[in-house]
């Protein structure tokens, strides 16, 4: 029988390296962990808490970018400040921040189309 124990990453494809990495580098923030070149394919790796969020374009001609795939939630400090800090540095927001009684969202897109998700829990 399968059984799965935890998520290991999530992924997303991404078209223009240096563009992605000043993306989740510079405008949210993230610490490269891991990566490692192939050929000229590139996987970069950020952790946030326990889990991991990489970039790549190891499959580019098979794995393509997507508003239409999964989307992984940031969970953030500050909400307000973090939809503030992205406005300003003009990110593309799909979905603005709205309030759904348990938590804030706002979904987002990095500069190949994948969304995002930034996030708050309420306090219990």
């Amino acid at each position: 029988m399968l059984r799965i124990k935890e998520i290991a990453y999530t992924a997303y494809p991404i078209t223009d390296l240096a563009r992605a990495r000043h993306f989740y580098e510079g405008v949210l923030n993230l610490k490269v962990t891991t990566q490692f070149e192939h050929e000229g394919r590139h996987w970069v790796e950020y952790d946030v808490g326990p889990a991991t969020l990489a970039i790549s374009n190891m499959s580019a001609d098979k794995w393509k970018p997507s508003a239409d795939g999964p989307a992984v939630a940031l969970e953030v400090e500050a909400f307000d400040a973090a939809i503030t800090a992205l406005r300003a540095a003009s990110v593309t927001f799909l979905i603005d921040p709205m309030d759904t009684g348990v938590c804030r969202m706002a979904i987002i897109a990095d500069p190949d189309g994948n969304s995002l998700v930034i996030h708050q829990r309420r306090a219990a």
